[in-house]
This record gives structure tokens, C-alpha cells and sequence, in this order.
């Protein structure tokens, strides 16, 4: 399965839970029913996948967490703010970069349109 089709079955999935449980909820309660979702549409999901940096020659474990990883190939970052911020951006670019995956996804469930808070986000493509 291609990226581009995960990410079409995971964006079907962020809006059920959207129209499911509305805003205003902690991230770790949207992080879990996105799981069931995505797992019941029969893809593979991983939570608070460990993601260690490398730098030189060095494996450091600095605590670095996806949210979820789908199929082995999707990172998704889940936020519930008032405002997203530049910097959660760019920690999705950079868990990208860091993971060598090519596709994250970076959504904010604390929104009155889910549509406008869905951002697809590309590691060299």
C-alpha cells in the first residue's frame, strides 16, 4: 500500500473521530480512538513509537515519541491546541527527517473545522 492511500484511509478515520467526539479533549484520548479507527479500517498502528536521534556517529535516546505510525510508513502527530504553532510543524519535519519516513500527517483535533486542521507533510519527496 502506498502512502498516499494510507493516508487517504487515515484522514476517513480523523474525521469519524472528529464527528465522533467533537473538540476539546486531551491528545491521548484522540491518539486512542484514532488507533481503534485505523485499526479497524485493517491497518497496522503503532503508539508512542520510540524514535532515537543520531548524531555523527551516536545513537542518543532522548525520549522522542511518534505519536502514531501506520503501516510502518505514516507518521501521525496529534495535537489538541488552541492554535497550531510553526514549531509543531516543524517537530513533524524533523521526526520525518530523524525516522527517514516520507510522509507524516500533523492534526489538531481542538478545532471547530477538521478540514482546515489536517497537514500533510513530506521528508523529501
Amino acid at each position: 500500500m502506498t502512502d498516499n492511500e494510507i493516508s487517504f484511509i487515515v484522514r476517513g478515520c480523523i474525521f469519524r473521530v472528529y464527528n465522533t467526539l467533537g473538540p476539546g479533549l486531551l491528545e491521548s484520548a484522540y491518539e486512542a480512538a484514532l488507533a481503534f479507527e485505523i485499526e479497524k479500517a485493517g491497518l497496522k498502528v503503532m503508539r508512542q513509537v520510540g524514535l532515537p536521534m543520531i548524531y555523527e556517529t551516536i545513537e542518543v535516546d532522548v525520549g522522542y515519541r511518534l505519536d502514531v505510525l501506520v503501516e510502518d510508513q505514516v507518521i501521525l502527530e496529534i495535537k489538541s491546541v488552541e492554535h497550531l504553532l510553526e514549531v509543531h510543524h516543524k517537530q513533524l519535519l524533523t521526526y520525518l527527517r530523524l525516522s527517514r519516513y516520507k510522509l507524516g500527517l500533523l492534526v489538531n483535533f481542538n478545532t471547530d473545522d477538521i478540514s482546515h486542521s489536517i497537514f500533510r507533510k513530506v521528508n523529501n519527496l
